[in-house]
């Protein structure tokens, strides 16, 4: 979680490409008492590109951040706020990029239903509520209120106590079974999630950041998120360098990153120089992250295959290796010998991208056969 803090991916990634596959025999479970505990939180923090809720709002693939609730404020900031230090030109290249977004609290222009501004109304009254307590204070059905709660997670406007009130939206009310008192008893690691016992769910409060502004306090409070943001890449990355902000959603531009990256090596805490080859321009890496590439170049080939979700914070075809990207899309699927591209699903179709002396069979078995867990297979499937 410390290293993918603030990280935006589509919902249905998370846990059934990312978490399942960096943490062994990954239980879902894990994830709802980080949650629960209050050290982790999840809520979109980018602003929605269409002004019309459905249309903007398809929760499985909606980018969702989980972050450590104590940097919830400088994501917020990041978020929300419009650089005024880049230099000319900067501003419209990163609008102009595929990731770019409308900075800003987008809630005033998205057009949401009745129910739903019913919901959001409610928990804008009453704070942070059980699902319960948002249906009888909205007045509308539960079904009703599971749609709205929905829209406005997918929106960005709301977030609740665990993930397995989200991971429950992913389920339609209609296709969930119900247990008898006896049965529950035998459901065990196969427990579908509960939207009525996930918790409370509140409103992300963006106004809190504008509520610092024109008195010097929002340039100071931006200028600590951008410094604890630099430090999260390169605890994401090891090393970084311009073009893996291509795969970061906050509105950053490199120009702000290198004069904290460039105050941080005069400082002695990180390194600056040529560490990635077949990257321009500037690079900064952490200090272990450089013996570790070392290590890794001196080690022996010994043919590993790994295969990875495209919209795992890895994919980085196009950018660090040559050759087109991959869309980040969950189901499309990139396929790595010794950690170098091989092959890829996208759009259900297999094509390869190096000449590697991989078999047909191998790489169709890779990319086409998934390893889900079965306590995820209800959500993910």
């Amino acid at each position: 979680m410390e290293q993918l803090d603030g990280c935006e991916l589509p919902l249905a990634a998370w846990e059934s490409a990312v978490l399942s596959a960096r943490v062994g025999d990954y239980d879902p479970e894990w994830l709802d008492r980080l949650c629960f505990s209050g050290r982790v939180g999840w809520a979109r923090l980018s602003s929605p590109q269409h002004t019309n809720a459905r249309a903007a709002a398809p929760l499985r693939t909606s980018p969702i951040a989980l972050y450590q609730r104590e940097n919830l404020e400088d994501w917020l900031c990041l978020a929300s706020a419009r650089s005024t230090t880049e230099p000319a030109g900067a501003e419209r290249r990163r609008r102009e990029s595929p990731r770019g977004f409308a900075s800003g609290d987008a809630s005033k222009s998205i057009e949401l239903s009745s129910a739903t501004q019913g919901v959001r109304d409610a928990l804008d009254v009453g704070g942070a509520l059980f699902f319960t307590e948002v249906v009888r204070r909205a007045g509308l059905l539960p079904s009703q209120v599971e749609e709205a709660l929905s829209e406005l997670a997918a929106l960005g406007f709301v977030t609740s106590d665990s993930f397995d009130g989200l991971r429950a939206l992913l389920i339609p009310s209609n296709k969930r079974p119900t247990f008898g008192r006896n049965e529950g008893k035998r459901r065990r690691k196969t427990n579908l999630a509960s939207i009525e016992f996930a918790g409370r769910w509140s409103l992300l409060r963006r106004e809190m950041i504008s509520q610092v502004s024109g008195n010097g306090a929002e340039s100071s409070a931006r200028n600590s998120a951008l410094e604890k943001f630099a430090r999260v890449l390169l605890r994401r990355y090891g090393v970084v360098f311009r073009r893996l902000l291509e795969r970061e959603s906050f509105p950053i531009s490199w120009y702000e990153l290198g004069r904290i990256y460039r105050r941080l090596e005069a400082r002695g805490e990180i390194r600056g120089g040529y560490f990635v080859g077949g990257v321009s321009g500037e690079q900064f890496a952490l200090p272990e992250a450089i013996g570790l590439l070392r290590s890794i170049r001196k080690a022996p080939s010994n043919g590993e295959l790994l295969t990875l979700s495209a919209a795992d914070p890895l994919n980085l075809q196009g950018i660090l290796t040559p050759g087109p990207k991959i869309a980040a899309f969950t189901a499309n699927r990139i396929l790595f010998r010794d950690g170098l591209p091989v092959a890829a699903l996208e759009a259900g179709e297999i094509r390869k991208i190096s000449d590697a002396s991989v078999s047909d069979l191998q790489i169709e078995t890779a990319l086409r056969v998934g390893k889900l867990r079965p306590s995820l297979r209800p959500y993910y499937k």
